[in-house]
C-alpha cells in the first residue's frame, strides 16, 4: 500500500488521526513539524522568532523529503506544506493525500491555549483569511473529510473505508 499523507489546516486533527491510523494499519508515523523541531533543535515558535518563516519553510521542505523517502508511513504535515508545489510533488510520488478540514470555529476551539502556532493568534479573521488562501491546494487531495463532528476514531474508520475501496 502507498504511504498516507495528511494535509489540512492546523487544528483539523492531522497528528492525532495520523497516529491512530498508523497504529491501526501497522505503519510508522511522522509529523513534519516534529521533524523540523528535531532537526533544528528548537521549537517552531523559536525558529520563527530567531530565523523567520523563510528559514522554517526551507527546513520544512527537508522534513517533507525525509518523511516521503520512507515506506509504510503515515505523514502528518504542517498546514502550509501543500502550498508549495515542490512539497506536493514529493509527497504524491508514493502517497495517498488525505485532507482533514474543519470550520473556523472548530479550529479556534481546538487550538485555543496553544502557543506553538506562529501564524495564528486565535484571530478568527486571520484564520479565515489563511484558510481561504490555502483552500485551493487542500481541495487537490485524493480524499477530503470534515472533522468537525467526528471523533478521531470515526475519522480513522472513514479513512480506512476509503483506503479499502481504493484498493479494490
Amino acid at each position: 500500500m502507498k504511504n498516507v499523507v495528511f494535509i489540512g489546516f492546523m487544528g483539523t486533527g492531522k497528528s492525532c488521526v495520523g497516529r491512530l491510523l498508523a497504529e491501526k494499519i501497522s505503519f510508522s508515523f511522522a509529523d513534519t513539524d516534529i521533524l523540523v523541531e528535531q532537526n533544528c533543535g528548537m521549537s517552531i515558535p523559536e525558529i520563527f522568532a530567531q530565523y523567520g518563516e523563510k528559514y522554517f519553510r526551507s527546513e520544512e521542505k527537508k522534513a517533507v523529503k525525509e518523511a516521503a523517502a520512507c515506506s509504510n508511513i503515515v505523514i502528518s504535515t504542517g498546514g502550509g506544506v501543500p502550498t508549495f508545489e515542490e512539497n506536493m510533488a514529493v509527497l504524491k510520488k508514493n502517497s495517498i493525500i488525505i485532507c482533514l478540514c474543519a470550520s473556523v470555529n472548530t479550529i479556534l476551539q481546538r487550538t485555543k491555549g496553544r502557543n506553538n502556532r506562529p501564524l495564528l493568534n486565535s484571530d478568527k479573521d486571520k484564520v479565515q483569511q489563511l484558510l481561504d488562501k490555502r483552500q485551493p491546494v487542500y481541495k487537490k487531495a485524493d480524499f477530503i473529510i470534515d472533522t468537525d463532528d467526528l471523533s478521531p476514531l470515526q475519522i480513522v474508520n472513514e479513512i480506512m473505508l476509503y483506503l479499502k475501496r481504493r484498493k479494490n
